[in-house]
Formats: structure tokens, C-alpha cells, sequence
């Protein structure tokens, strides 16, 4: 009699946890791939024949590439991508911030304080601190003359 050798993927059940697996890892390695390729074009720190010869590499020899990569600049891969997201989030804290004003701009403004100014609604002081806001300095101007500083 002779006894039968049964390997993984000959129960079902296993064939499809292999191949899914497989599956998975191969998705893996290509994200791993292209945020690295991506971290190459990002980094303004490398200079062209850097980007080049690591480029190359990747491309050339991808496992041994990816994972020498990661090794010797990983660390600065974290640091640029959160640099990134920061920069991000700037920016749309910025378009908030613009689109909140009602997309007026300084000019606008100052010409809205010109007119309460020729109107009377507000003094002359009033102007110059709300005039200094308006152009960036939104420092709140020192007392002068009879006021006193709390």
C-alpha cells in the first residue's frame, strides 16, 4: 500500500486561505512599491541622480531595492510624509479660513473701513487698529495717549 501525501492545497478550505493570502501580500507589495517610488519623487532633498540610481534600483531589483530603501531611509519617509500632510492641512485651513470671510479680500475690507470712517461710524483710532488687522498685523496696537493698558 502506498500512502498518499496531502498538501495544503488540496483541501479546499486551505486552497482558498493560501490563494487569498498570496492575493493579499501581492497588494501589499505594490502599495509598499509605490509609496516608496512616490517617496523618491517627494524627497527635494535628493538630488536628481539620487532620485535616478534609487529609482533604478527599485525598478532593477524590487524586493532587494524596496527593502534596501527602507532600510537606510525610512525613518525620513515618515518625517516627509507628515510634512506633507501638514502642508495639506495648511492649505485647507487657509481656503476655510478665506472662504469664511465671504471671499472678500484685504482690499474690500480696507475700502469698507474707509467708507464707516467717512460716515462717522467709527474714529480715526478705531480705523488705524482695524486698518493694521486688515493688512496682517493682528496685534492688537499699544494704548496711546490717555488710556491705560490692563
Amino acid at each position: 500500500m502506498s500512502a498518499q501525501t496531502y498538501l495544503a492545497y488540496d483541501y479546499p478550505a486551505l486552497s482558498v486561505f493560501w490563494s487569498m493570502l498570496v492575493f493579499f501580500l501581492w497588494i501589499m507589495w505594490f502599495v509598499l512599491l509605490f509609496r516608496v517610488v512616490m517617496d523618491i519623487f517627494r524627497d527635494d532633498a535628493l538630488g536628481g541622480a539620487g532620485k535616478a540610481a534609487w529609482l533604478l534600483c527599485v525598478v532593477l531589483l524590487p524586493f532587494l531595492g524596496v527593502f534596501v530603501y527602507l532600510i537606510a531611509r525610512g525613518r525620513g519617509m515618515g518625517r516627509r510624509e507628515v510634512e506633507q500632510a501638514r502642508a495639506q492641512q495648511r492649505a485647507f485651513d487657509d481656503y476655510v479660513r478665506e472662504t469664511a470671510r465671504g471671499g472678500r479680500s484685504s482690499a474690500d475690507e480696507l475700502a469698507r473701513l474707509s467708507e464707516m470712517k467717512a460716515r462717522g461710524d467709527i474714529t480715526d483710532d478705531e480705523f488705524r487698529r482695524a486698518k493694521a488687522m486688515v493688512l496682517g498685523d493682528h496685534a492688537p496696537s499699544a494704548p496711546q495717549g490717555n488710556e491705560v493698558a490692563r
